[in-house]
Order: C-alpha cells, then structure tokens, then sequence
C-alpha cells in the first residue's frame, strides 16, 4: 500500500514539475512581447490570451503537486496542536464533504466544456485568434489527477486512523531546520544572544 500510495506522489511531482517549465516560457514570452511592442513598435494581440492560458495551465497543474506535499494553506494555529489521529479525522471529514464533491464537479463539468469546445474548434477573440480548445482539456486533466492526488490522501488519512501516525510521503523541496542547522555550524543560542548584546566600552575603544 505503501509503495502504491508514494508512486502517486511521484506521478502528481512529475506532472507538476513538467508543467511549471511553462513558467520559463511565460518569462521568455513576455520578454519578447515588452521588446516587440515598446522597441520594435509592433505589438502583438495574441500573446495575452497566450499569456492566460500558460498562467491557467500552470495554475491548474500545480493542483495535485502541492496537494502531495502537503503544501496547500490550512489554519495550522489550532490543527498543529491536535494528535494525529485527530488531524485524520478532520481531514477525512473535509475531504468527504469538500473535496470529493468539488474536484469530482470540477472534472466532469471541465471534460463536457473540452468536448464542447473541441466540437467547435473554439478560438480565442483576439484579433489574431488562437486555438482554445486544447487548453480547455487542462481542466479535466488536472481534475483528474487531483482526485487521484486526493484519494491518496483520504487512504493516508484512514491510516493514521488506524495507527496513530501519519504515514510517509515522497519528499521534495524542505523547508530550513533551524535546530538542524545550528548543529551542523555549531552555533548555540547563547552566541547568537551575545551578537544581540552591544559591546562593553571597553571593547568599543578597541576597536575603535
């Protein structure tokens, strides 16, 4: 179970790490339009439905990835003194009455209006128009994959139930370990009180 439960992780970071290259070609496509339009003189009208559509896609995408590393906000002022096995239930019970309903709208409504779209080819109403329709199947795809993303965590939830303890996930980018880091430097708390504490006087005229 395990072992199944960290190869969606790995699949919902790969899908988020693959898409957040379209950042990079936002930056570059940006680039060009502000060189285009202010020093060539010749804008281009596109390139902000362009724009759009790479922002949704990151967004969108984005979804399931920080889902699996636990990185959505959540209030943490009262959930982060609670057991384990109490933060299960609360999640288990948000994810049944939030989540599931909501992702699973998400991506039954996002694949009829990607058929639809498809059916008519729609473009965007720019003057020069571009495709749209293959944007519109970011949606259910995301949705899905965020559902995927979910059930594992409603599993992980169920688990903790059962043992008391959160089981683990894949891990990716961490944040700093302050404590940690004081050991590998060799720093203790004291010496950074006496950087906080102003020299005696006579020291000043030392080294002054």
């Amino acid at each position: 179970m395990q072992k199944a439960l960290l190869a969606v992780d790995r699949f919902s970071t790969f899908i988020g790490k693959t898409f957040a290259w379209t950042a990079v070609g936002l930056t570059l496509l940006i680039s060009w339009e502000v060189f285009s339009r202010y020093v060539l003189n010749k804008p281009h009208a596109w390139v902000l439905d362009a724009q759009i559509m790479l922002y949704g896609t990151l967004f969108m995408t984005a979804g399931a990835y920080t889902l699996s590393k636990n990185g959505h906000v959540r209030g943490d002022v009262l959930y982060g003194f609670f057991k384990p096995r109490t933060q299960a239930a609360i999640d288990l019970v948000l994810y049944a009455v939030f989540f599931l309903p909501g992702i699973v709208a998400l991506t039954w409504a996002g694949w009829q209006f990607a058929q639809e779209s498809l059916a008519i080819r729609e473009q965007t109403f720019s003057a020069d128009a571009l495709p749209l329709y293959p944007f519109k199947f970011i949606i259910p795809l995301s949705g899905a994959i965020l559902l995927l993303q979910g059930l594992v965590e409603i599993v992980r939830c169920v688990i903790c139930l059962r043992q008391g303890q959160w089981p683990s996930r894949d891990e990716d980018v961490e944040e700093v370990d302050v404590d940690k880091l004081k050991e590998m430097v060799h720093v203790k708390d004291v010496d950074i009180d006496a950087l906080d504490r102003p020299l005696p006087p006579a020291q000043r005229q030392e080294g002054a």
